[in-house]
């Protein structure tokens, strides 16, 4: 969940003050039973995050439309969110103690203006990034460059439909704004936890307390219209797709069984001949495995060429070998089911009943 906490005017004027305020917050948060983790974020959550900002690359001309979302985090935010590292690193306690000009950007701002690969050890700027005291401090040389230190895995901040966007992370001591963000990572459901974490909000400063409005980010996310609308029509999918398969095993059986049927007049001279009810079980199922099986091979292959097709336009993709393996099995007993019972039906009966069988 994240946890605003704002300040009041006339507290915290130093940047010094202020980020080990900011840490004394994070600190304390993490000692709460059922807390795996707390990081410091400016804004860096959905649905809304960080700023747009024009940035200037060295060793490149400026240009209008370089524009990055910032944000200014503390280096657990990265673990917390569970956002991988592409390449490089995160910056480390001591130098987000120093407010050290390093960044880390996302793999889409790195392939942007880095195209060449070569994104690490560049340095770039934010022009805006200036001291606004009180409503933003920055640390001295804050508004100058920026070594690029690592690239994190994109990740969505802005629904499903919008592209991803060029991110830069800084850490938050590198400017700091009169609001703040702990992000806690727990075991337990983490609104019930809220409580415990202002109560340490009040402990360091009686006269601060967190903001009204505290939800989980499950609930930010999942109030989103956006959110809303994809959800009904994966459900709509997921229903058709049920439906697909239901229809799928229902004609495989009927048509299994139908052609098991067709043979019960056969079945019946085998019997009236001295075959035992395991031989006449052992040929259905000997004449049923190559014709299932060769559509059940011929699917597979097809479900993995329509994958490589749909993916040109979907960005992900659904090549889910357990439910791949799932849903063969399903065809599989279904066939084995339409096979044995019109066969034990058939095997029971009298021979001559069979013999005269249409």
């Amino acid at each position: 969940m994240s946890v605003g906490i704002p300040i009041h005017d006339g507290t915290y004027k130093t940047l010094a003050e202020r980020a080990t305020y900011f840490e004394q917050l994070r600190a304390r948060a993490a000692t709460v039973p059922g807390v795996t983790m707390a990081a410091i974020s400016s804004n860096a959550t959905p649905p809304s995050n960080g700023f747009e900002a024009g940035i200037e690359i060295l060793g490149k001309p400026p240009k209008d439309d370089q524009k990055t979302r910032i944000n200014l985090v503390s280096q657990q935010y990265f673990p917390i969110l569970h956002i991988p590292v592409a390449q490089g690193r995160i910056w480390d306690e001591t130098e987000n103690h120093n407010a050290a000009r390093v960044t880390v950007i996302n793999e889409t701002m790195a392939r942007r203006y880095f195209p060449n690969g070569d994104a690490l050890g560049h340095s770039f700027k934010i022009p805006v990034l200036k001291n606004q005291a009180p409503y933003q401090l920055v640390a001295p040389g804050g508004d100058g460059w920026l070594q690029i230190i690592g690239a994190i895995a994109d990740k969505r901040d802005d629904g499903l439909r919008k592209p991803v966007v060029p991110e830069a992370f800084l850490p938050d001591t590198l400017a700091m704004g009169m609001y703040t963000q702990i992000l806690v990572r727990s075991d337990v459901p983490p609104l019930s936890l809220l409580h415990a974490v202002a109560a340490q909000v009040n402990a360091i400063d009686p006269d601060q307390q967190v903001n009204g409005t505290v939800q989980d980010l499950d609930h930010w996310i999942s109030t989103q219209q956006e959110y809303q609308q994809e959800h009904l029509v994966a459900w709509l999918f997921g229903a058709f797709a049920v439906l697909a398969l239901a229809l799928a095993a229902f004609g495989l059986y009927s048509v299994v069984s139908y052609t098991v049927a067709q043979r019960t007049n056969e079945f019946g001279i085998r019997m009236a001949l001295g075959a035992q009810r395991a031989h006449v079980l052992h040929i259905v199922f000997a004449s049923t495995v190559g014709s299932v099986g060769g559509g059940i091979l011929a699917g597979i292959a097809l479900t993995v060429a329509c994958n490589k097709l749909l993916a040109q336009w979907a960005e992900g993709s659904s090549r889910d070998p357990l439910i791949l393996f799932a849903v063969t099995l399903l065809l599989g007993i279904v066939a084995a089911i339409a096979c044995v019972l019109p066969a034990q039906r058939a095997s029971r009966v009298d021979p001559m009943t069979a013999l005269r069988y249409e």
